[in-house]
């Protein structure tokens, strides 16, 4: 008998989701717009605390048009964490512009401000600023935004927060995705929050995100007839999904609550074992626990428990792999010190879904114990 698989991090979904998805459904909301999209709008910015917030397709989407707003254009350079999944470098190529990497820092993993105040000072000297940063909050944990900030408002350059991980995490007490000059989120289906496919773009100026409004509506015109004076992008998110993301918001504490407490379980299994550290969670505190991540001595033993859990039908992952390493952006500039390549080389995600049962994560605890005391 072939054993259920378990995921790295499944949606969490059940009967007040099917209840709103209906509800929306029975009352004729099939079109792209509608009442339940305007509510999570709201919602989103009751929790942010933003006035300005544009549900989207995608995380990607958001990004895109973060960037046009933010002023950058074809043959503008813009500085982006390497450690990250490549939709963070793909969106800044949309624009004709070009990603230039910076490497991470060994607290949190996310970008090192060190490093982003050494590239932006050099290139102040030659005149080659950027139009922009953008900073990927990894794992369900904010990068450190009281480095940052003023690293780039020293040089009066654009910082857009990528929050696509960080959904509910907040720094110094903060939310995720507000500690920038605008932010972002994902809810696509593998984020601690779904709306299957989707996300979000938020601003503190509601006239900025009534700009990505529009262009996310393919920059139609207040006509009766369809009339456009720019180019847009069909990139609104549908009612149906916002009926789903509504109920999932609704839920998104008790769902970050069981991720974290799954973190947990895992540091107590493994309170013995040699050779593996979990990512370290940073003072200023607020992760959201999307994903278990640890790192181990030996490239090797992870290779090998990433084998084991495999042959047991389990999803594990490696972390992610620096965007200064893919072929795709091998001719980008980067300035690295090797912490990403570390990272990659060393570091195995697992499982975390907020619907793992204890059992389930006594199962993959239990073969990465096995795994790494085998190679002891």
């Amino acid at each position: 008998m072939t054993t259920e698989r378990i995921f790295l991090s499944s949606p969490d979904v059940g009967p007040a989701e099917r209840e709103a998805l209906l509800r929306a459904f029975d009352e004729g909301w099939i079109a792209p717009v509608g009442p339940d999209l305007d509510a999570f709008e709201r919602e989103l910015a009751a929790v942010t605390g933003w006035d300005g917030a544009v549900a989207l397709s995608s995380g990607t989407a958001a990004l895109h048009l973060a960037l046009l707003v933010s002023g950058v254009k074809a043959g503008d350079d813009v500085l982006v964490s390497t450690f990250t999944f490549a939709a963070s470098a793909n969106a800044v190529t949309y624009v004709g512009a070009r990603p230039c990497f910076i490497d991470s820092e060994s607290e949190t993993w996310n970008m090192s401000p060190q490093l982003l105040a050494d590239e932006l000072r050099e290139r102040a000297a030659t005149g080659r600023l950027p139009t922009a940063v953008i900073v990927v909050d990894l794992y369900g944990q904010c990068a450190d935004y009281d480095a940052l900030v003023p690293i780039c408002a020293e040089y009066g350059v654009a910082l857009i927060e990528d929050a696509a991980e960080a959904f509910h995490a907040t720094y110094k007490g903060r939310p995720a995705g507000t500690l920038g000059d605008c932010g972002l989120f994902s809810f696509n289906g593998n984020k601690l929050m779904t709306t299957s496919g989707g996300g979000a773009f938020v601003s503190p100026d509601s006239s900025v995100a009534d700009r990505v409004r529009y262009l996310a509506t393919q920059a139609r015109q207040p006509a009766v007839h369809y009339e456009h004076t720019e180019v847009g992008f069909n990139y609104r998110l549908s009612n149906l999904l916002a009926a789903l993301g509504r109920a999932q918001l609704a839920r998104l504490p008790e769902m970050s609550a069981r991720k974290v407490a799954i973190n947990e379980h895992y540091r107590t299994a493994w309170a013995d074992v040699d050779g593996l550290t979990f990512m370290p969670i940073a003072p200023w505190g607020g992760w959201n626990g999307w994903l278990t991540c640890v790192t181990f001595d030996n490239p090797m033993v992870r290779d090998a428990v990433q084998f084991a859990l495999n042959a047991e039908n389990i999803e594990s992952r490696p972390l992610w792999k620096p965007m200064h390493l893919q072929p795709a952006f091998e001719a980008s500039p980067a300035r690295v010190d090797g912490m990403s390549e570390h990272l990659f080389t060393h570091g195995l995600c697992l499982p975390s879904g907020s619907t793992l049962t204890d059992a389930q994560v006594d199962r993959v605890a239990a073969i990465v114990s096995r795994g790494v005391r085998h190679h002891e």
